[in-house]
């Protein structure tokens, strides 16, 4: 079986590369972002981030540039066993989860929404 996310009670096989993207809509400036994550060793690891506009809590990162409308930059942080995704429904868009197929979550209100690695299979 190639690589999948568990995005809840939801499978998600992953791109070729072991790769995702998340995005949204950022809920104060009404700008689309969206991050490229990447499976390596059972973890998740942000390998680039991407905002189509500036403003609060939207600065680029270091490193950023600005390419064909977004500002784009390569986060330097450690990776993570999960991303918990917290829907209010309240923001301006779900967010979309992207593998070999997309999916929406936390469009209406619900509990946090764990994205983590499907479990190793045997």
């Amino acid at each position: 079986m190639s690589s999948c996310l568990m995005a809840g009670a939801i499978m998600l096989a992953l791109a070729p590369g072991d790769q995702f993207s998340l995005s949204w809509t950022h809920s104060v400036e009404r700008q689309a972002w969206s991050e490229t994550w990447a499976l390596r060793d059972g973890q998740l690891q942000l390998i680039r981030a991407a905002v189509k506009g500036s403003g609060a809590g939207m600065e680029p990162g270091e490193g950023g540039r600005f390419l064909d409308g977004w500002w784009v930059w390569a986060p330097d942080l450690p990776p993570v066993s999960a991303l918990h995704l917290a829907a209010s429904g309240l923001t301006p868009s779900a967010w979309q989860l992207c593998g070999a197929s997309c999916i929406d979550l936390g469009a209406a209100p619900a509990e946090v929404i764990d994205v983590t690695p499907c479990p190793p299979q045997p």
